[in-house]
Order: structure tokens, then sequence, then C-alpha cells
């Protein structure tokens, strides 16, 4: 579990949030969404120490990253996988060598042991043929699947994902997310998600927090949302009269759902 509390952090007399406290869960897809400008990208990179906060805590597991030495620090990051925007793979490396680079940066076991744990990974994200391909000889969403298998190679308690389905086709985006979610639960890891891709809300957002203008406007899951009565929040997810209609087909699919219980329940 990740914790902020009161977190604040501004660039000059921009303030960008100015009070910020919110739990990332366990086990579960914890979602930040918002517009651009919410400050959904500045809390990441504060949750992960990529910026400092001017105040507030961020605690993992109950321990206060903020507060840590750079030796403390260090060890808490060995505990964190990030899948990037890009994929950000190395270009003049194997799809293998790429997956390798967090053993061999934190000198984690024999050259045997880590292409073992590395063909593990690729064999979990479906990638074990790639292994020995480059970057320019895979498609999008092979190389999101890399950063993936990068992203696990060290059994990482927290993961974190910078907007994971950018630049991808529907189709291959319900795969990512569909991975993403799978190894959360293997795992039990502590997964937040930075997107604006609202099938990734819909479908994986066990926890959802919605940022507007630097605050957390709303919190809740997936199933919450369809029946929140926040403004902010439903401009937002249902911003067109398509969703709009959906909103309103999937409420009514849920009330339906509920009252089958019940009846069965009275039998």
């Amino acid at each position: 579990m990740i914790e902020l509390v009161n977190i604040k952090k501004g660039f000059g007399d921009k303030i960008i949030l100015p009070d910020v406290s919110a739990v990332m869960e366990t086990g579960k897809v914890n979602l930040i969404i918002g517009t651009s400008g919410s400050g959904k990208t500045v809390m990441m990179k504060c949750m992960v120490g990529l910026m400092p906060v001017d105040a507030g805590k961020v605690l993992y597991d109950g321990k206060d990253f903020t507060g840590m030495n750079d030796h403390e620090k260090k060890e808490i990051r060995q505990q964190i996988g990030m899948l990037f925007q890009g994929s950000a793979l190395f270009d003049s490396m194997t799809v293998e060598q790429n997956v390798m680079f967090p053993l061999d940066m934190f000198g984690r076991g024999t050259l045997r042991e880590k292409k073992t744990r590395v063909m593990e990974c690729l064999e979990r994200v479906n990638l074990k043929e790639a292994a020995k391909k480059y970057p320019a000889e895979i498609s999008g969403g092979m190389k999101k699947r890399v950063g993936i298998a990068r992203a696990i190679v060290l059994n990482p308690k927290y993961l974190f994902c910078d907007e994971p389905n950018s630049g991808l086709d529907p189709q291959t985006s319900l795969l990512i997310d569909k991975l993403i979610k799978e190894l959360t639960l293997e795992y039990n890891i502590t997964t937040v998600i930075n997107t604006h891709d609202m099938n990734t809300v819909m479908e994986s957002g066990d926890h959802i927090v919605y940022m507007y203008q630097g605050r957390k406007q709303w919190e809740g899951s997936s199933k919450d949302i369809v029946f929140s009565k926040d403004e902010k929040l439903n401009d937002f997810i249902f911003a067109s009269e398509f969703l709009r209609e959906a909103k309103e087909m999937r409420q009514m699919e849920m009330f339906q759902d509920q009252n089958w219980r019940n009846q069965l329940k009275k039998d």
C-alpha cells in the first residue's frame, strides 16, 4: 500500500498540488485520472521520488519514503517497477537485454540466473520468441509487453504505469489492460496507473482517484463511477452523447443484475 499524506508540490509561485491525500491499495489496479494540467503526472512523480515534495509524506507500507536517506530510498526503488509511456526501450539492445537491464543495474544473480529470470518474464507476457529481436523489429504492442516484462523482472511490490495504452489500437489496449490486471492479482502488487483511456477506467479501475485542478475531486471504483453525481467527474468521463448513453445502459444492466441477485436470495 502507498499512502499520500497532505502532499504539496509547486514550482516557484505556481502550486500544482496544494494538499493531496490518497491511498493506493495493494493487490488492486489504482488509477489516477484527470484532464491535462490536473496534477496527476506530478502526483505520480512525487510518489516514485522523481520530484521531491514541498510538504507532506509518501508512505510505502507505512515507511516514510520522503524522510529516507539515499540508501533507504534505493532499497524501496528496487521494489518498484516502472512502465514508461513510450516504453523507453534501448534501441541498441535486444528484447532480452532490455529486460535484463534492471538485473544488471542492481547486480542480481549470475548470468545464468538472470537469463532464466528474463525468459520467465518474457514467457509471462507471451514474448519468449522475440528475445533476440531489437525494438525496431517489433510492434508497438509488443514493445509495451517488453516494457511490462522489464518492469516485473525484479519481482516488484509496486508497479507504476504512465499511460500504458498511449499510441495503441483499442484491441491491443485491452490486452495490455488485461495483462496488467492479471499481474497485479497474481503477484499482489500495488499498481498505480496514470491514464486518459476510458476503457482502462471502466474495465480495470479497482480504485480510481480523479484529480481536478491539483486536488482530489473524487475517488471510488469503476462501478461507483456509473452512479456518481459529481458533475466535474461526469463531464470528464462521459463527455460525449454516446458515452452518456452507455452510462445509462450500464446503470440499467447493474440494476437488473442486482434485482436478479435479490430474487435468488428470496427463492
